[in-house]
């Protein structure tokens, strides 16, 4: 790639995207490509093509996706599956017809087996069973990483497939009812301290911002949720562990290989993380002191907690020269200052969060 390269950000305002933005800004490339999903809608065949076709991009990063945690995946079993099949369907499919350079797609840790051996090796893939409280949005997920290998078969496009482990940091999704763990728990840690400090002001605000699923009216439906001024109750029983990196990392890490690095080299898939994990009640207590909240932690062990462990092995991208740069604490840090910043000034962009 160089810096005048017509490039196509599918997804641009989720975390991914929006982290692909702000590195490709950052490192002057000035011929960017992006499309809300108002204005182009990825599950339509008909409109990617024309989209294709219109705009010639030389490369694709599909960022775009479906996404949540495991209420969400549970709920919304069809529409993740769906979704997620025909958006990589279609942007794989069109980006071929239309000759891209090089496509980048971002898959997820969730395709590999539930039981996989640990740290999880790209060789894993398909090799047991999936976690069913995700299956959908993995059996989706496989099926784009396939998509890519099966084009390079047939066609010798250069489609590489980049599968991230858990990824926090600005612009992640901070609804209660579909987010993932750790903006999850930001969120609750943050919303039980101004609870605890009767700041009702703040936290109208706050769900006035952003949206908290579960139709959440006022504050005292928050206990609904396990959020409380004494407590904040966390599903499941704490114990499994999860490796989180955050998300300007993993931009990094895109354009890396991206720009040096092609199928022949990186092979099917090509895990993206930092190479340690931490159990789920570990970094629930570095939430809760991160935003000062001086309540309990208690766990539903009736509900689900999904994969015991999630631990990718990164030697792959290692030995090619890459290793993330943030620190969980930092990086935390960095994410609920802009989150807290956000609620303050909704029109604040995440294009100025990195710090």
């Amino acid at each position: 790639m160089n810096k005048e390269s017509k490039i196509f950000i599918a997804g641009h305002r989720g975390l991914v995207g929006s982290a692909l933005v702000r590195r490709f800004v950052s490192e002057g490339y000035t011929n960017l490509l992006t499309r809300t999903s108002r204005e182009l809608d990825l599950t339509r065949q008909a409109d990617v093509e024309t989209f294709f076709e219109k705009e010639r991009p030389e490369y694709v990063l599909l960022a775009a996706a479906k996404v949540g945690g495991i209420l969400a995946n549970n709920t919304y079993k069809a529409e993740f599956i769906y979704q997620n099949i025909m958006i990589a369907a279609n942007v794989i499919h069109s980006s071929y017809r239309y000759g891209v350079k090089g496509l980048l797609n971002l898959g997820s840790s969730c395709i590999y087996p539930k039981h996989a051996p640990q740290p999880m090796k790209e060789e894993y893939l398909l090799t047991g069973s999936l976690e069913p409280t995700n299956e959908p949005y993995a059996i989706a997920k496989i099926s784009a990483v396939k998509l890519c290998r099966y084009y390079n078969d047939q066609y010798g496009t250069n489609y590489l497939s980049v599968m991230p482990t858990n990824l926090y940091g600005p612009d992640d999704n901070f609804n209660l009812e579909t987010s993932h763990v750790l903006p999850a728990l930001i969120r609750k840690f943050h919303l039980a301290r101004l609870l605890r400090e009767k700041r009702s002001g703040e936290i109208e605000r706050d769900l006035e911002r952003f949206p908290a699923g579960f139709h959440l009216q006022n504050p005292s439906d928050l206990e609904r949720l396990g959020v409380t001024a004494g407590y904040v109750e966390i599903w499941g029983s704490g114990e499994p562990y999860r490796e989180f990196l955050y998300v300007d990392d993993l931009a990094d890490a895109c354009i890396f290989l991206m720009d040096k690095y092609g199928y022949k080299e990186i092979g099917e898939i090509i895990n993206v993380g930092v190479g340690e994990d931490i159990q789920i009640k570990d970094i629930a207590g570095l939430v809760r002191e991160i935003t000062g909240f001086e309540g309990e932690i208690r766990y539903d062990r009736m509900k689900p907690e999904g994969t015991p462990r999630k631990l990718l092995d990164i030697s792959g991208i290692k030995a090619l020269g890459w290793t993330p740069n943030t620190a969980l604490e930092a990086g935390i840090r960095m994410t609920y200052d802009w989150y807290r910043k956000t609620v303050q000034d909704p029109k604040r962009s995440a294009q100025s969060a990195r710090g």
